[in-house]
């Protein structure tokens, strides 16, 4: 006789990334443990009758008390931006701990650690970011930190105080490919962008929206060559981040059609928000709560990233949730007087990981433009793959993590900073109608949050250490 089950969902639709089913899920000490047509026998059944059983969403690409060169304080700490990533469909989010100039990265990493201890809704695992790659960095402390479960950091072709040079680029991706880590890569040139800046600013063009024509498609697309470019010589694989238009797609499948083990991520801004919006009240300041980096496009741009996400060019959909205040505190927001001499000083990053799972679900799943399996490939699935959590995390298979998040294909809500969890003070998402929603997410076996309220409490998130990425060897096939 088998042992009671802690928890049983009843009646809901399984969907994986490669198919869908009706069944019951049984829990037992925070795994799936049962999958089968009718389950009996547990401390706490849920009836899920009508609603989605998904994986948990990952979100691989998110931004956590996060220091900046001029001293503007980011908007979400980890209680803030793991509460807002919970009550938004997610179990998991990876954040960046950020190496600065002059520091060691193994230090940057225990600082990061401090700062989550104790402070998270959901699971996290971090990136790391390498701004300062010193011999001591590239010959001891990296190489010691993808041993230890840190299998993927971030490089940056643009940012005074982030970006390297091609050279360092090259030492970095070599590195990678002797760990066998996996490098993400932010594509805009950096040159190009400054001359660009200097020359509106010169004509007088320093509102919000002109922070979208300094950073030109161009210089994106550009900048993703270079990168393919460097990763072909190296023999390494790459994750292309936050990709905004046609231009530097058709790079990546130029090379994807190759064989070369590029990898692409795209973002809710850039499937729902274009260039325009950063004109705000006819080209006011309100623009500035849409800058970002890439900015987005235009509508081809859209089209372009809607098909990209269909043909399997994009593996990941992630928020790139990097929030800023837009009123402060004490004028270290958006809105502050150093920002309104120019575009250049407006704080880059908007927010995101609460609403990324409703916004791909509605513009994509509930309008027919992909499938459920599609979404949860997007989301969870691949996400889990490429960055070394699977199969213990974005699958409802035996022996996973019990991370669920129940979903409601039916339910209408209207996104509004005045709903949403996150420390920021305002969303670019305001009044945008969505059809499709998380009602219950499920942290290993335990509710989280339930009908968009938080149950948990503080501290119920861990840290997961990772291992190789899949795109090491092939990502399968969704």
């Amino acid at each position: 006789m088998r042992e009671r089950l802690d928890l049983i969902i009843r009646g809901g639709t399984l969907v994986t990334a490669s198919d869908r089913y009706r069944a019951d899920l049984g829990v037992k000490d925070g795994r799936i443990v049962e999958i089968a047509a009718a389950l009996s026998d547990a401390d706490e059944v849920i009836d899920a009758t009508g609603l989605l059983v998904l994986p948990g969403g990952i979100d691989a690409h998110v931004h956590l008390a996060q220091p900046t060169s001029d001293g503007t304080v980011m908007a979400d700490d980890f209680e803030t931006g793991t509460r807002s990533a919970a009550a938004g469909g997610n179990t998991t989010v990876l954040p960046f701990a950020m190496q600065q100039k002059g520091s060691s990265l193994r230090d940057c990493v225990q600082d990061y650690h401090s700062k989550a201890e104790g402070q998270c809704y959901t699971d996290i695992s971090f990136h790391l970011v390498i701004s300062d790659p010193t011999p001591q960095v590239l010959g001891q402390e990296l190489p010691a930190l993808v041993r230890d479960g840190y299998t993927s950091f971030k490089v940056f072709m643009t940012y005074d105080d982030l970006v390297l040079n091609d050279a360092e680029l090259l030492e970095v991706f070599d590195v990678a490919r002797r760990e066998r880590a996996l490098v993400m890569v932010h594509a805009e040139g950096h040159d190009a962008i400054k001359y660009m800046t200097q020359r509106l600013e010169d004509e007088g063009k320093t509102a919000p929206y002109y922070h979208a024509e300094a950073h030109h498609q161009a210089a994106e697309r550009e900048a993703t060559h270079r990168a393919i470019s460097h990763a072909q010589m190296t023999d390494v694989p790459v994750m292309i981040v936050h990709v905004s238009g046609r231009d530097p797609m058709e790079q990546i499948q130029w090379a994807q059609r190759r064989g070369m083990k590029v990898h692409a991520e795209t973002c809710p801004q850039y499937i729902v928000l274009t260039r325009d919006d950063l004109k705000g009240l006819n080209m006011d300041f309100e623009g500035a709560k849409y800058v970002c980096s890439p900015p987005p496009r235009d509508s081809d741009s859209q089209a372009a990233i809607w098909e990209g996400l269909r043909d399997g060019t994009f593996d990941v959909f992630s928020s790139d949730h990097c929030p800023f205040y837009f009123d402060g505190p004490e004028n270290t927001g958006k809105d502050n007087p150093k920002a309104r001499t120019s575009f250049k000083w407006v704080p880059n990053g908007i927010p995101g990981v609460e609403t990324r799972l409703p916004i791909l679900f509605s513009e994509g799943v509930s309008k027919g433009r992909i499938s459920l399996e599609r979404f949860v490939a997007l989301t969870s699935t691949n996400p889990a793959k490429l960055y070394g959590l699977y199969p213990q995390k974005g699958a409802l298979v035996i022996g996973a993590d019990a991370d669920i998040t129940l979903w409601d294909p039916t339910k209408t809500a209207v996104i509004s900073q005045d709903k949403l969890h996150h420390g920021c003070d305002y969303t670019p998402y305001e009044g945008m109608r969505i059809t499709g929603w998380p009602t219950r997410t499920i942290l290993r076996g335990e509710t989280i949050v339930l009908n968009g309220g938080i149950v948990a409490k503080m501290g119920v998130g861990t840290y997961q250490t990772r291992g190789t990425s899949a795109a090491l060897d092939t990502l399968g096939g969704n």
